[in-house]
């Protein structure tokens, strides 16, 4: 707990001038608090014994300021800690995020999507509650204990011994449940992670669970994350809830022996009845922030374990360092020697090639032969195993990465389509240019479909582009790629999901671009790639061929069996 609010503290830097207001509000709380207990004493001595008829008309004015004070206090505590937890935790998630996307991809192929939402959301709004209400209420809780303290032992330090005797032997148990619940809670927040991770999976895949009748088989795998989220919730409520009776039994313990001891001393006239009165409203007073300070500390394991979760995220590091040579356009693309290792599975080997600008190579081979796995190199998902990939003659690990990728278009099978208009998608993380917008659209064979749209390029797209077919989800990914107007454009598998028409069009349209792009084409159907300036032709993660069309079907066995399959 120490360490957390270590790291903590340095966030309040931030936030002097609200601390200091929420800190003011902690001490009217705990003034007010101390100063309600205390009023007991003239209260009971001076109106109801000694019937002193001017204090009749004064204590209950000071009663009143005292609640007073307390409510405005508390309302200045809350507003002004409210204000720096939500904006700290704001800050801390916007960290998180940052570093998340900085990552390698690699890291998100290990990690599921619906376990990164839960650090992200779960996580850190457990913490939220513990930089904000929890701490500001640990704080609070221990002024006015003090408060209630120095009452105590200001009206009899003897019943005060006797009272507090019993403090010591109550921390045995209280850090005992404490580290229990840390146990808990780190299960807790795995637990719920697996929750949205499956979550994700249902939503993401609906349509393939819809097909395979798999409605209640996904159901009943729910049930079993949810049901586990219950027991280890429950084991969380029976620890916290443990402490109360624990607190209780000793309060009323130490209640007990200072009722036997203080009664005695008012029988013998050694203590006033409103000075015992006043002792006991503080002593019971007294039980309330230290029972609250006890479950303040058990709550803080929740936000300690989620604080451990977040910082093992920020412990990983990316393989991918970014290089300080910028380009403005890529023109040549070499590969000497290249080899590609995932994990112990070797996936390239030896991979020798040249591209230049106003090329179209095309990549062919089985599934898994390793033609994503060049493309994935050139856009420095992955660093290579061994030997050099060169662009414009520069090793591409001195290349800076943004000028690396904003110089490469990348359209693949699986297209992505955001929650946003078509313009949007489009242009997407880029200015709109509507003229731009639709020159792409055209060129990908779409625009007069938009056009004929109630809201034309400004049509709202839904999740995944639900209302768009296949065929017309491909086409705004191409139209996206072309708007980048890259320097190397990559089409993989980009054209599998359109009828042989319109593949055509687009193929010349492409063709037309040519001149002033390296292209990629990755493809099974082999009339795709037959107006390649070369073809690389792979298997089992190495180039087996390389030429022309013309020249593989002469000279490559390997291609001429792709072709007839074809």
């Amino acid at each position: 707990m120490k360490d957390f609010i270590k790291y903590y503290a340095k966030y309040y830097k931030n936030y002097k001038k609200q601390f200091f207001f929420a800190f003011i509000g902690m001490v009217m709380v705990s003034v007010a608090s101390s100063a309600t207990a205390y009023l007991i004493k003239p209260v009971l001595d001076k109106i109801f014994i000694e019937h002193n008829e001017r204090m009749l008309y004064i204590l209950p004015f000071f009663v009143i300021l005292a609640y007073f004070l307390k409510g405005l206090g508390s309302f200045i505590e809350s507003y002004y800690m409210g204000y720096i937890g939500l904006d700290i935790i704001r800050k801390i998630r916007d960290d998180l995020l940052e570093h998340i996307l900085k990552l390698d991809l690699e890291f998100f192929y290990k990690i599921h999507s619906g376990e990164l939402m839960s650090r992200l959301i779960n996580d850190i709004d457990r913490i939220r509650n513990a930089v904000s209400i929890q701490l500001s209420s640990l704080i609070k809780e221990t002024l006015t204990a003090i408060g209630l303290l120095g009452v105590v032992i200001y009206q009899s330090p003897k019943l005060a011994f006797f009272a507090l005797i019993v403090i010591p032997i109550v921390i045995y148990p209280v850090a005992i449940l404490t580290k229990k619940m840390k146990k808990i809670s780190h299960k807790t927040q795995e637990k719920n992670s697996d929750i949205n991770a499956h979550l994700s999976e249902i939503f993401t895949n609906i349509e393939g669970i819809k097909s395979y009748n798999s409605e209640q088989y996904e159901l009943e795998k729910f049930k079993k994350h949810n049901f586990d989220f219950f027991k280890i919730n429950l084991k969380g409520i029976i620890n916290h809830n443990l402490l109360s009776p624990i607190m209780q039994t000793f309060s009323a313990s130490a209640a007990a022996l200072v009722i036997f001891v203080g009664g005695r001393e008012v029988i013998n006239g050694d203590l006033t009845v409103g000075t015992f009165f006043s002792f006991m409203t503080a002593l019971f007073m007294l039980t309330d922030p230290i029972r609250r300070i006890s479950q303040i500390i058990n709550q803080f394991q929740h936000a300690i374990a989620a604080h451990e979760r977040i910082l093992q995220l920020k412990a990983i590091q990316p393989s991918i360092t970014y290089g300080n040579v910028k380009l403005d356009r890529i023109n040549n693309i070499k590969f000497h020697n290249v080899s590609l290792h995932y994990g112990n599975k070797q996936v390239l080997k030896n991979i020798n090639f040249e591209a230049h600008k106003g090329e179209i190579i095309g990549l062919v081979g089985d599934s898994g032969g390793g033609k994503s796995s060049v493309v994935n190199l050139i856009l420095r998902f992955y660093n290579p195993s061994g030997g050099e990939i060169l662009l414009n003659n520069i090793n591409i690990q001195d290349i800076d990465l943004l000028s690396i990728r904003k110089n490469i278009a990348v359209v693949t099978q699986r297209v992505y389509i955001f929650n946003d208009t078509i313009a949007a998608n489009i242009a997407y993380a880029k200015e709109i240019d509507e003229e731009r917008v639709k020159e792409a659209l055209k060129k990908a064979n779409l625009l007069e479909f938009v056009e004929n749209l109630e809201d034309g390029i400004w049509t709202k797209l839904s999740e995944n582009g639900n209302n768009l077919s296949g065929g017309q989800r491909q086409r705004i990914a191409i139209a996206r790629a072309l708007y980048l107007n890259p320097s190397v454009l990559i089409l993989d598998e980009a054209t599998s999901a359109l009828d042989n028409q319109s593949e055509a069009k687009i193929m010349q349209t492409i063709h037309n671009l040519s001149q002033e792009l390296i292209i990629f084409v990755i493809a099974h159907r082999l009339n795709t790639i037959q107006n390649s300036d070369k073809i690389l032709v792979f298997k089992h993660g190495e180039i087996v061929c390389n030429g022309n069309q013309e020249e593989l079907m002469q000279a490559c066995n390997e291609f001429r069996e792709l072709y007839h399959l074809t």
